[in-house]
């Protein structure tokens, strides 16, 4: 399992105010969301009018997807609102997961409370 982490840092040179900002932000996550499958949030600068951090995630099974996924929704949100939304700043992580995850030391709330339990057995026996 790969988590690719995009944030974006953009320059936004014709609103004049936070109201006018927040619609065209909105605008053009939602048309990051609608055409990719990723989740898409303002994270920074939320407060200055031309300016704002964006952050974006997506998980896949292959690091080149997730990769090329990004790239793509950096290429759009610069791309769009005929230059209306500038990227002045690009940084992109993906971390790997092992297929291992969740696997082998998967237990049931039975099995944890057990084990509680015999670690505070364990506590009073052997103070």
């Amino acid at each position: 399992m790969f988590v690719g982490i995009l944030r974006l840092t953009l320059y936004l040179p014709e609103p004049g105010s936070l109201k006018s900002k927040r619609h065209l932000l909105r605008s053009a996550i939602d048309r990051v969301k609608a055409r990719f499958n990723v989740s898409v949030a303002e994270v920074g600068d939320n407060d200055l009018w031309q300016r704002s951090v964006v952050g974006v995630a997506a998980v896949g099974n292959d690091h080149a997807f997730v990769n090329e996924t990004l790239d793509k929704v950096a290429d759009f949100v610069g791309s769009m609102h005929g230059g209306q939304v500038q990227i002045i700043d690009r940084v992109l992580e993906i971390a790997s997961y092992g297929d291992s995850l969740g696997q082998g030391g998967a237990r049931t709330l039975a099995e944890a409370e057990a084990e509680a339990m015999e670690e505070d057995w364990d506590k009073d026996e052997n103070p």
